[in-house]
């Protein structure tokens, strides 16, 4: 992990925008395909709720991918996200987009990576997140590692330890907890 002077908490406190890798971190990395060539991927349902959670919030997602695929532009429909970028070659320079677009700084960002070509990203955010399966040298550049591995509610505890920090967590549970029937 990155040395830092910055807490985690401090890190946190100010994420608006969660970019995530899709492959390794959305899902667990197999990529499955059928004798048609259809492309099959697995995500998990708490990362989904986590990111409805994140969204409710007001807080953005945006999904950077190297791979690209029908089934990743059906799942970000389906969660809300707003920016997805598949089959860029260079990372780097699809996030200088996002950053542009949504017209944030580098502090604002959390990106959460599982592999080598995640590396560029996790060095310019102000909390960089490697899945717990991620490779050795994700990890080394990463501020905070999950217990849960890619595809298996990485992203959820993500999101969770912002919104936790930022005091937003908390609240948000108790707003699930005290719906009424009437």
């Amino acid at each position: 992990m990155l040395e830092s002077s910055k807490s985690i908490a401090d890190r946190c406190r100010g994420i608006e925008l969660l970019v995530l890798d899709v492959d390794g971190v959305l899902t667990d990395g197999g990529i499955i395909y059928s004798d048609s060539g259809l492309e099959l991927k697995q995500f998990h349902v708490r990362d989904g709720s986590g990111l409805k959670l994140w969204h409710s919030l007001g807080k953005r997602t945006a999904v950077l991918t190297g791979r690209s695929s029908r089934v990743v532009e059906m799942r970000a429909a389906e969660l809300g996200i707003g920016l997805v970028i598949q089959g860029t070659a260079d990372k780097l320079a699809a996030y200088r987009q996002v950053l542009q677009q949504m017209r944030l700084r580098t502090d604002q960002v959390c990106c959460v990576g599982d592999d080598l070509p995640d590396l560029p990203l996790l060095r310019h955010c102000g909390l960089a997140v490697a899945v717990a399966d991620a490779c050795a040298e994700t990890k080394a550049d990463a501020h905070y590692i999950t217990r849960a591995p890619g595809g298996r509610g990485a992203v959820r505890e993500a999101a969770e330890l912002i919104l936790a920090c930022q005091d937003h967590w908390q609240k948000a549970i108790e707003d699930l907890r005290n719906q009424r029937l009437e």
